[in-house]
């Protein structure tokens, strides 16, 4: 009877066992999936594109250089952003929300966003524009624009790591959020943009490119600006708590009377005899 009664709570045990493990491999995939789409847009080359496109420039030419690859780096992020939303709401359902998700979980995201920006930036986005020869970097990502991103990132997790372990929350926010979905949405735009497109100077594509990254990279920005209030005021407030506790040692010494057992000592004359008071 005892037996019976206890089989069905040792089975629930063991699928919350299983399942505490499902949101951190979903993690671990995604940090594999981060370093895949670094990998494939580490082999695009340069690309040539005319200021007179054909239809099919316009359509996109699976011959041109490293569409294949643009294709197949659109697919892995799409595949790496779903793991994120589904391994954060799986722990939550679940309630196995675990130390290891919370340290892995941040690491894939910066891998895989700021890795994409990273790339974006170099020598491979680069296209020359015939006939007349300029080159432009087809994704619009200048080098300022990933440092300052990258600074924010180190700067939000180095205020989280300090004032998180003294109790202060610094979960994301609306404009946090705001700016993880509009970096998911950019990413893939900007590559399939150039993938099947021919984004030209004067091009609607290279238009959408670059009101896409212009306001990921400025919302990115804007982002670290709560995270870096809420620092200051927890700063101030420490501030002002130990001052106060200055203040009261202080008063506290200034109420003490000198001299052994808090008395004064008598007066004494010349002679030697203490003097008495009236």
């Amino acid at each position: 009877m005892i037996v019976a009664m206890a089989a069905p709570q040792v089975m629930m045990q063991t699928q919350q066992s299983s399942k505490a493990h499902i949101p951190n491999l979903l993690t671990l995939s995604r940090v594999v999936l981060a370093w895949v789409f670094v990998i494939l847009l580490s082999m695009v080359s340069p690309r040539t594109l005319s200021t007179e496109p054909t239809g099919i420039d316009r359509l996109g030419d699976i011959s041109q250089p490293g569409t294949g690859l643009l294709i197949a780096a659109t697919v892995v992020f799409i595949i790496a952003a779903i793991t994120d939303a589904l391994d954060g709401h799986l722990a939550r359902k679940w309630k196995v929300e675990s130390k290891f998700g919370r340290i892995m979980d941040p690491m894939a995201d910066k891998l895989l966003i700021l890795g994409g920006f990273v790339m974006f930036a170099t020598p491979a986005f680069k296209a020359s524009i015939m006939p007349n020869d300029i080159s432009i970097q087809l994704t619009s990502v200048a080098g300022w624009m990933v440092i300052a991103m990258i600074m924010r990132e180190l700067l939000v997790t180095s205020i989280r790591g300090v004032y998180e372990s003294e109790g202060v929350d610094f979960s994301a926010g609306s404009i946090g959020k705001a700016k993880m979905i509009l970096q998911s949405i950019t990413i893939p735009i900007v590559l399939l943009i150039i993938a099947f497109g021919s984004p030209t100077p004067d091009s609607t594509g290279r238009l959408v490119i670059v009101m896409l990254v212009w306001a990921t990279v400025v919302t990115t920005l804007i982002s670290g600006l709560p995270y870096i209030g809420q620092a200051l005021k927890h700063t101030m407030d420490q501030q002002a708590r130990m001052l106060e506790v200055m203040r009261g040692k202080k008063a506290r010494k200034s109420t003490k009377v000198s001299g052994p057992s808090g008395k004064s000592r008598p007066k004494t004359n010349k002679g030697g005899q203490s003097v008495k008071t009236r």
